[in-house]
């Protein structure tokens, strides 16, 4: 059985390091989904700790309350994807199993939202939405040519796997990909809005220039925001998964500006704004998805001139004019 941990807000890196190596300590088949999540199939575990799936799951709920004062969500299933289900399929702080049973998975599924599925955005379940195709059960039930019209051979295929449970990957085991951080503190509480999001612009070109520099790329942004409250200071983060694997500052941009405005801050006094790239990769085997026009070319030229520019006379060589003045 596998079981996927939610360790609630994204963690630090060291800090999920730690928590990773607390998963180790069960069983060594664990897997990394930074910043706050991991995989650990725990099949040969059972007979060691004299316990099935759920009773290991509470051990770990246990250890990381004690160790860490975290509420570990744990879903527990015959694959990642319906242990991930489960996990997100409920309050947060519980332990939820899918049986390794036809009927219990079919009666798991039933009702389930197309939007709760992996690979489905807005977009898609606006998609589905408008051929009636609003829950997993409906899609799973739905002719697989009809589901290939709709959205292509290979993502219809795909996704009517997904409504019906079928998942088969397998738990990889492996240290956390890194990440690149860049954070920005003002000078005293700012809350203006157009401020902050100078502050991400400058903090989008400084990740991008270093992603380029070591030639690699992210699929997933993150950002924290540190702000006063009567009480004190507090925080909040969110992540995004990019549709594409990229290092380019135009896209890291437009999604950090994209979280920001999410969170609906209006006047809120922010004490700092931090972002994280993560799940990093080789720039070389990045995919990248065609374009029809020179636009985003003359962008890609302009920046790795920039880049060039930054190399030779600093790194504040080249930067948008709405950045001036920030470190």
């Amino acid at each position: 059985m596998i079981l996927y941990l939610h360790f609630g807000d994204p963690q630090p890196e060291p800090g999920y390091r730690r928590l990773l190596d607390m998963v180790g300590e069960f069983t060594p088949v664990a897997q990394a989904l930074p910043p706050d999540a991991a995989l650990a199939d725990v099949s040969g575990s059972t007979r060691y700790f004299d316990r099935d799936a759920a009773g290991l799951a509470a051990l770990i709920r246990m250890r990381a309350a004690a160790l860490h004062g975290l509420d570990v969500t744990v879903g527990i299933g015959p694959n990642p994807l319906l242990a991930r289900l489960a996990a997100h399929r409920g309050e947060p702080g519980a332990v939820r199993t899918v049986p390794d049973d036809p009927e219990a998975v079919t009666r798991f599924l039933a009702g389930l939202p197309a939007a709760a599925l992996p690979g489905v955005g807005p977009a898609t379940a606006r998609t589905l939405a408008s051929y009636g195709l609003r829950t997993a059960d409906r899609i799973a039930a739905t002719p697989l040519l009809t589901l290939q019209r709709i959205l292509g051979a290979a993502s219809g295929r795909e996704l009517r796997d997904r409504a019906a449970g079928i998942d088969p990957s397998r738990v990889t085991a492996g240290a956390p990909p890194r990440t690149v951080e860049a954070e920005h503190r003002f000078a005293q509480d700012e809350s203006d809005a157009v401020r902050r999001e100078a502050a991400l612009t400058h903090l989008t070109e400084q990740l991008g220039a270093r992603l380029r520099d070591g030639r690699q790329t992210c699929r997933v942004l993150t950002l924290t925001v540190q702000y006063a409250d009567r009480t004190g200071q507090a925080s909040i983060t969110r992540s995004r998964t990019l549709s594409e694997a990229t290092a380019h500052t135009p896209q890291l941009r437009a999604t950090a500006h994209a979280l920001h405005g999410a969170l609906a801050l209006q006047r809120a006094r922010v004490r700092s704004l931090a972002l994280r790239a993560g799940d990093l990769g080789d720039a070389a085997s990045a995919s990248r998805q065609l374009t029809f026009g020179p636009d985003e070319d003359r962008a890609c030229r302009i920046e790795a001139a920039a880049d060039r520019a930054r190399a030779r006379f600093g790194a504040g060589a080249v930067r948008p004019a709405s950045t001036a003045g920030m470190r």
